[in-house]
Parts: structure tokens; C-alpha cells; sequence
């Protein structure tokens, strides 16, 4: 990659372009001075590998393999002990680390309060406490040197990992995809062939003019990073995924970029704007443009960046757009036209058949669904400047896990909790796909819930008896009914309910189901 990066560069002064070529920008330059680590022996006469090259594999092997910061450190010390006097081995990891630092492969340490309110950052940098809810930065430290803070966002800076693609010839190219090799024939098989994509492209014409332009889009979900060992811990990775790149890259790990990475006992739920204001501060940064060297034309343009959408499963889908989801209005597709009805045990979310065409049969049939017809007209999603009228009824809202929230008493603010922080962004209103559900989930869940329900899994399966007394509720489904018989209550056998035998042939058939690799999870 730095030898493409370089491309045709003087390699004894790297600072000097070739004829006909831009000279690099400041930050190409940098990049470019590693190229003397990539051609100096490790030692005098060794062949094999460079300084570079020795540093690069052994803290790979630190990271797959685990060690420890001491650990390594007491290996490069061996190392520097009995390889030849003169070699360019460092003495400790964090020489090491300095080595690769133009890499663009750091990351910076953000305190934040233990109670989500800020982040100890710019204006609160040396605060010692935070200023809204009163609680130290700090952790107990009775005998202990070391200052610790309560918690800690690691983010990972986007600026320079987007230059490095441009930086390699290979990847270089790659980002031009979308525009120069992808085949618009109506299917969509990738990002640029949806509505949305041409949509920003009509509002946006100076942004999409030039090809070079980043778009990308925006994953997070929580998990536990001890698994079932420890549920007072939890980790939250933004990841952004770059568009440019044909579809058989841009989904690929390896072009995946963590930005922030959250770690905190519980979800930081409704306050995870906190966490993102330095993500949000570059790509505000990055919509302006920032000079970058291009390896593939050798020349330097003005790379501007944008954030297409958001993608995360239905709670997280609430907090980052800020629309709740739960209760009456859960529905951020219908908004305050979701149709909620309030049964014995749960809110059950109606009028589905009015996203059918208007002369579709199911509208009129009463006895496959509720007893009701229902004409009604499908909702049309709310556009980034009715989102922000109807934001205007919402209070100021305040975050913290400390203190008791305000509940908004205007009705006009129908179901939201706050005003997202990606309003900040000065094109995210024009968008018309601001947020989307991970269909992953999706999938997974119904599948999960169908396949417990036909099964009859106790503990997973949605046939209850609840769910049998909604349907006495609602007046429908007779058949399915409970039965009083004296002290007992009987549950009649469903059409969709399996029989041992077939309980069987199904578990079978899933058993010596051939599939191609990561066709399909582990059922």
C-alpha cells in the first residue's frame, strides 16, 4: 500500500513528486516517510524483512494473539538483547506504536461522566467533576497514584482512514465504482441504485459532481464482551461502511471503520448523543471537504464526505433518531397515524392493510382478519423539516441517568424524546432515509418466533394463553378460544401446530440441510 501510495515518487526524497505529477499534501507526505522504514534492514545484512515490515507483523501477533502491554515489551527487549548491535528493533510497545502513528491508526481516550451527562472534552477537558449532575470524574483512587475515570470513549478518528483509501492505487479505483462501473438497469444491487442515493444527488449537485466523494452509513448495536460470564458490562461500536466501494468490498470487515467505541455498564439509551458529539464535530468537518491526494489520477482534490443513513434494530433505531419506540405511537414509519389498540397484556399495533394497493381485496375482508374493513390510506414518512416543527413543541431535554427526565406534556410532539444530533449535520434534514432497521434482526426474529410458535417451545412460543384470551377480547377466532373445564383451562390445538411426527420430519430435514457457507445461522 505505501509503495502504491508513493506511485512513481522519488523514493530518496518522497517529498518531491515525479514530472507531471501534483506534489503530495501534507498529509500524503507524511504517509510517505514511512516508505525509508519500508526499505530499512532490520539489522545490518538482514534481507527478510524491514523495520517496518517487523513492527506491522509483530503487533498483528500481538492482537490476535492477546498479549499483554508488559508481555511485549519484555519480547523487544529480547529481541533488541541478541539481535546484531545496530539493529532498528524498539525497546518498548510504545516506540513501536510511534512508528506507525502516520498511519493514521490511532485513536483518542475521551472521559465521560458516569452518569452520561458530558463528555470531558474541549469546554470540560480539565473539569474534575461534571458540572450537571456533581459526581467526580474520577474513581476512587485511596491508594492509588493513577487517576482512573468512572468511564472512557475510545474514538477512532475517520479522516485519515478515508485518505488512505485514496492513497493505494488498488483501493483508489475502487472508490469510483459507483459511479463509473456500476449499471443502472433498474435493480438495485447496490446503495447508489436507490431513490435515496439519486434523491441527494438532485439535492446535493455539487457534492455528487465529483465521483470522489465519500458516502457512508452508520452501524451500532450492544453486546456483552464476556458474553453470559458478566452482564454488568457492555459495548457499543459505531461503525461506518463506505459506499463507494463495490458491493463486494463495502460489506467486507476489512473496510469496516470503528469510530467510537463505547463501553459502559448499561445502554447509554437516550443519552447517546453524548457520545457521538465527536463523531458528529468531523463529519461536519468532512462535509466542508478536506485535501487529499488521489494515487490512482496522482493528483490532490477536495474529498467531502456524507452519512447516507443510520442502521441499527428497533430499540436502538429510537435512540439515535431520538422518535421512541414504544407505546401508542411506536411506529416511526406511520408516526402519529400508527393505529394501537390496548389489549389485556401488550399494545397490539393495527392497520396493516393499508400499505396494500387501494383495489386489493384484503381491504373488505372481515372474516381472515379483525371483523373490520379498513380503506385507509398508506402514511407518508415525515420529511426532515416536519420533523423539525414538530420537534419545536418538545421541551429542552436534558441528559443524564441521574436525574429525573421531563416528560413532554405537548401533545403536538406526539412520540419524540429528543432532537437526534445528526440534525447537526447541515444536509440531514434533506434527507428522505434518515434511519433503517438491520433486516438481520428482522429475519432473525421472526423466523425464531414462527419456528417456536409451530413447534409449541415452552418459553418462546407467542401461543399463550394470553394471547388466546386477546383473541376473546377482540372477538375473533372462536375456534381458538379457551375452555373452562371446572378447575382447568383448555387449549385448543391450533391449525399451525405441529405433531410429534412432524415436529420431527421438520428437525430432520433442518439437520441434513446442505447450505452454502454463511447461507444461514445455526438453527
Amino acid at each position: 500500500m505505501i509503495h502504491d501510495a508513493c506511485g512513481h515518487t522519488n523514493v530518496e526524497n518522497n517529498t518531491n513528486s515525479s514530472e507531471g505529477n501534483e506534489e503530495p499534501n501534507i498529509h500524503a507526505t507524511k504517509f510517505y516517510k514511512l516508505l525509508k522504514d519500508a526499505q530499512t534492514e532490520l539489522y545490518p545484512g538482514c534481507t527478510k524483512v524491514s523495520k517496518l515490515s517487523f513492527i506491522v507483523k509483530l503487533l498483528h501477533l500481538k492482537c490476535l494473539n492477546h498479549w499483554s502491554n508488559k508481555s511485549m515489551d519484555e519480547l523487544l527487549i529480547f529481541f533488541k538483547e541478541v539481535l546484531p548491535d545496530g539493529s532498528f528493533v524498539p525497546t518498548s510497545f510504545y516506540e513501536a506504536k510511534k512508528v506507525l502513528r502516520d498511519l493514521g491508526l490511532g485513536y483518542t481516550k475521551i472521559d465521560a461522566c458516569q452518569n452520561d451527562c458530558i463528555l470531558y472534552w474541549r469546554d470540560y477537558a480539565n473539569a474534575q467533576s461534571c458540572p450537571k449532575c456533581g459526581k467526580s470524574r474520577w474513581k476512587s483512587q485511596e491508594h492509588k497514584s493513577k487517576k482512573v475515570a468512572h468511564k472512557v470513549l475510545q474514538h477512532f478518528p475517520i479522516k485519515p482512514r478515508l485518505q488512505r483509501l485514496y492513497m493505494a492505487k488498488k483501493t483508489s479505483k475502487k472508490m469510483r465504482w459507483h459511479k463509473e462501473d456500476n449499471i443502472d438497469d433498474g435493480v438495485m444491487r447496490h446503495p447508489s441504485d436507490s431513490i435515496e442515493w439519486k434523491s441527494f444527488n438532485e439535492r446535493h449537485p455539487t457534492f455528487s459532481d465529483e465521483l470522489r466523494n465519500v458516502r457512508l452509513g452508520l452501524a451500532s448495536d450492544g453486546f456483552q464482551p464476556y458474553g453470559n460470564m458478566s452482564t454488568n458490562q457492555s459495548i457499543w461500536p459505531v461503525i461506518l461502511v463506505t459506499y463507494n466501494l463495490p458491493p463486494w468490498n463495502c460489506i467486507k470487515s476489512s473496510y469496516f471503520m470503528m469510530t467510537l467505541l463505547i463501553s459502559s455498564p448499561k445502554s447509554p439509551g437516550n443519552d447517546f448523543d453524548v457520545y457521538l458529539q465527536p463523531m458528529i464535530e468531523e463529519l461536519k468537518e468532512l462535509w466542508d471537504g478536506v485535501e487529499t491526494n488521489d494515487a490512482h489520477s496522482k493528483s490532490n482534490f477536495l474529498m467531502c464526505v456524507a452519512l447516507m443513513w443510520t442502521i441499527n434494530d428497533f430499540p436502538a433505531y429510537g435512540d439515535f433518531s431520538g422518535w421512541s419506540t414504544k407505546g401508542k405511537l411506536a411506529c416511526p414509519c406511520c408516526h402519529k397515524e400508527t393505529q394501537s389498540i390496548s389489549l389485556r397484556n401488550k399494545l397490539c399495533y393495527m392497520g396493516h392493510r393499508r400499505f396494500l394497493p387501494t383495489n386489493h381485496p384484503w381491504h373488505r375482508n372481515r372474516v381472515l382478519f379483525d371483523v373490520k374493513v379498513e380503506m385507509g390510506v398508506t402514511p407518508s414518512p415525515l420529511t426532515g423539516d416536519e420533523a423539525l416543527i414538530q420537534l419545536q413543541n418538545l421541551d429542552n431535554v436534558s441528559f443524564s441517568k441521574g436525574q429525573k427526565r421531563k416528560h413532554n406534556v405537548s401533545a403536538n410532539a406526539y412520540n419524540w424524546r429528543k432532537k437526534s444530533i445528526f440534525f447537526l449535520l447541515p444536509y440531514w434534514k434533506s434527507l428522505r432515509l434518515r434511519h433503517n432497521l438491520d433486516v438481520m434482526h428482522i429475519e432473525r426474529n421472526v423466523s425464531d418466533n414462527i419456528l417456536s410458535t409451530v413447534m409449541s417451545i415452552v418459553g418462546k412460543t407467542k401461543d399463550t394463553l394470553k394471547s388466546r384470551y386477546d383473541l376473546v377480547d377482540l372477538g375473533i377466532r372462536q375456534g381458538l378460544h379457551p375452555i373452562k373445564d371446572g378447575d382447568k383451562i383448555l387449549l385448543q390445538v391450533a391449525c399451525y401446530a405441529l405433531s410429534p411426527d412432524e415436529k420431527f420430519k421438520l428437525c430432520d430435514f433442518l439437520a441434513n440441510s446442505k447450505v452454502p457457507d454463511a447461507f444461514s445461522s445455526n438453527i
